[in-house]
């Protein structure tokens, strides 16, 4: 299995290519499609080099994988299925997320809340199989309620569940969020697995001005993560995490990347002008 790493400096976003150099069958993780709010307009230069990738080296893309309905930028899920024909995959607790924004957003009364928008829905503890690569889900949420992280071999993609261990975790203040469930995931699921399985995080925001890293194991972050170290009691990080996101402010994408990340990534329908739009609610955050 290899493993092909792309960084959006925009969103600080990583993207993954899990591959079988044997077979050619492939997945990305978590692909990004780029948004200029200033212009309103979207482009692909970031999934144009992706694809350029899974061309190049011949493989077989069999799925899109999202770890959760991203904050921070918009999914690029669906111009790579156009592009390939890969399914688009997420945990089945969208459901609770499309619900929640549903409301948010004053979305059509037609708007499914089903997750019927996605091509698969996977469940806690399940494997499913994309060709040769066999992947493992494990439910982690806190952050969102759908989050979820993929094994794939020894390699765990954690999304914004665990970070860098100079970063931490992700935070739990957005609808339905929950640092106590952040806590459960991971100190009793990720801290659970075997101490070198390897960690990939879905972000990284090169903290001090280090450089980017992406890569990290399971016991390098039960020994050393800043905010979520092996020995910390729930108590302790729910009430430090709880304090911390109090002083943070939303993303600035959070209203244009969730009301298209509930919709598997698709843009909303254009109206009788033959133009779309985006919503931003005003005051959600008071």
């Amino acid at each position: 299995m290899q493993i092909e790493t792309f960084f959006d400096p925009a969103t600080w976003t990583l993207t993954y290519v899990v591959f079988d150099e044997a077979t050619k069958d492939a997945v990305v993780i978590d692909p990004v499609l780029d948004f200029d709010p200033l212009a309103v307009s979207v482009s692909t230069s970031s999934n144009d080099r992706v694809a350029a990738f899974v061309e190049e080296q011949g493989l077989k893309l069999g799925a899109i994988l999202e770890t959760h309905a991203h904050a921070d930028h918009l999914s690029g899920s669906q111009d790579l299925k156009a592009r390939f024909g890969a399914d688009i995959v997420i945990g089945e607790h969208i459901q609770t997320v499309q619900q929640t924004f549903k409301g948010i957003f004053n979305l059509p009364e037609d708007f499914k809340t089903d997750g019927s928008q996605f091509d698969k829905l996977v469940t806690d503890d399940e494997t499913f199989h994309v060709g040769s690569l066999a992947i493992k889900v494990l439910h982690t949420p806190g952050h969102t309620p759908a989050c979820v992280s993929y094994l794939i071999g020894d390699a765990l993609f954690t999304g914004d569940a665990l970070f860098m261990p100079d970063m931490g975790t992700g935070r739990c203040d957005f609808p339905a969020g929950s640092a106590e469930d952040l806590y459960n995931s991971i100190a009793g699921k990720i801290y659970a697995l075997p101490d070198e399985t390897r960690v990939f995080v879905g972000h990284d925001y090169l903290p001090g001005g280090r450089e980017l890293k992406w890569e990290t194991t399971v016991a390098a972050e039960k020994e050393g993560n800043v905010q979520l170290p092996g020995n910390r009691s729930k108590d302790e990080f729910v009430q430090f995490r709880t304090a911390r996101d109090a002083t943070l402010n939303p993303p600035k994408l959070i209203f244009q990347s969730v009301q298209v990340n509930v919709r598997a990534g698709k843009l909303p329908e254009a109206e009788d002008n033959g133009m779309a739009y985006l919503k931003l609610p005003i005051n959600v955050f008071g």
